[in-house]
């Protein structure tokens, strides 16, 4: 009995050690040694410098600031009815909302400005421009305004934005600066340690740079569509470490999200699997891996310790060394161009994603692509998959025009695609984009 019993209580302490061990780390010892070693070469690294010797001290809105405007906007607008790239507008009903926001916005950056200002000037042991007559302070807040949208922080800072330089081997060299400036109204800015950058759009590449790389993953019709959403986006190289996609990278801006798991961990566990040699080459080398759970891996350029998940994407948006290492292979390399394609057709594409609509209590079930025909449509919804992660409300106005027009079936309702993709427009109108193939007119 007492044998049976320390067996099984044998058994039960493995089975916990087994479940509390740690993954085996993705970085040899000797490999850790060689990345720390690599990163921190004299003039590999120079941070700290602020962007403006002169007036080091700026003014910029507050990550607060600007996650209260999305809230705002949902309270205005509903969640996911405003692009981006426009700010929501407030109507006759809550004018009162607006008339407080205006004040808090203008005295808010007043104040921020004003502290900038003697901050510069004490670093300069000089006196502070000449005080000007304070706005209006906006009041208190209107009680609706709380309700929809929660107590208001301060919309504007004193900062002092820094800049960034790393240095590759071959002497390849990418800049960056933090506090990235917005409107002041912008609705996605998480992280002032953040930056952005561009590099070389697809609108500026050619067909021979380019047909290669899409041909192995996209038709010439899809090839069109995805670059043409691209311009809303960016280029392969384009990097963005500052908004609610936390570590955005690539020609439709794959993202980590919080925990390293979105879909930029899947272009590189793509590319890890149809170009492992590129791979250890282009992100390997320089401590950036994907695990088998599909989080993203990297060893902290300072230290060499291995961090994955959420610990890893803060320490991307932190350290600029790796995410150089990022545009640097998005510039540069054929593979990661490719594994960019490749999963954006994968988890982005609508064509076939499934499409249920109620017409007089009956369901009609297809896919989008028995509604939706042309280049134009085609990007509309990919456009709204990108940037939204749906395609909603599309089965709703399916559903409104069928019923309008009394239609049975999905294919009746592709005769009518140019009013449907006109109720869809999200952050552009490709019915106006000559590059993309357009929906006939309604039938009369």
């Amino acid at each position: 009995m007492r044998s049976c019993i320390r067996g099984t209580f044998v058994a039960l302490c493995a089975a916990v050690l087994c479940v509390g061990a740690r993954p085996a780390p993705l970085f040899k010892e000797d490999e850790r040694s060689k990345i720390v070693a690599f990163w921190n070469v004299p003039g590999r690294y120079e941070h700290g410098t602020p962007v403006d010797p002169a007036s080091p001290w700026q003014v910029r809105l507050t990550p607060d600031g600007s996650a209260w405007f999305l809230a705002y906007q949902k309270a205005l607008n509903g969640a996911g009815k405003t692009p981006p790239t426009q700010d929501a507008a407030a109507t006759s009903t809550n004018a009162d909302w607006e008339d407080w926001v205006k004040a808090k916005l203008v005295h808010d950056r007043w104040v921020a400005s004003q502290t900038a200002d003697a901050a510069n000037a004490a670093r300069e042991n000089r006196s502070g421009s000449a005080a000007q007559y304070p706005p209006a302070a906006p009041g208190p807040m209107p009680l609706g305004l709380v309700v929809a949208a929660g107590n208001a922080p301060v919309f504007s800072e004193p900062c002092s934005p820094l800049k960034y330089k790393v240095v590759f081997a071959d002497d390849e060299t990418f800049e960056y600066k933090d506090h990235v400036t917005f409107r002041e109204r912008f609705a996605y800015y998480r992280f002032p340690q953040g930056t952005v950058a561009y590099g070389s759009a697809l609108s500026d590449m050619t067909d021979a740079e380019l047909t290669p790389l899409f041909s192995t993953g996209m038709t010439p019709s899809e090839s069109r569509i995805a670059r043409a959403v691209s311009k809303l986006e960016g280029g392969f190289e384009t990097v963005n470490t500052y908004d609610t996609g936390y570590v955005s990278i690539g020609f439709i801006q794959f993202i980590t999200a919080s925990d390293g798991k979105g879909s930029l961990a899947q272009v590189l566990a793509y590319e890890k699997k149809y170009f492992i040699v590129d791979f250890l080459i282009e992100f390997h080398r320089f401590g950036i891996d994907v695990n088998d759970d599909g989080e993203i891996v990297v060893l902290d350029p300072s230290t060499g310790g291995e961090i994955s998940g959420a610990t890893a994407v803060m320490k991307i948006i932190e350290d600029k060394r790796l995410t150089a290492v990022f545009q640097r292979n998005g510039r540069h390399s054929r593979a990661f161009r490719s594994s960019q394609i490749a999963i954006a057709k994968r988890i982005y594409w609508p064509a076939d994603l499934p499409v249920t609509v109620t017409v007089n209590g009956a369901e009609i079930t297809g896919v989008v692509s028995d509604v939706v025909k042309s280049e134009a449509g085609m990007a509309t919804l990919f456009d709204r998959k990108v940037n939204r992660g749906n395609i909603l409300p599309f089965p709703d106005v399916v559903a409104q025009v069928m019923t309008k027009h009394k239609l049975k079936t999905l294919a009746a309702a592709a005769l009518y695609e140019r009013d449907i993709i006109a109720q869809m427009k999200y952050r552009t109108d490709f019915l106006q984009d000559p590059t993309l193939s357009q929906p006939a007119p309604p039938p009369e």
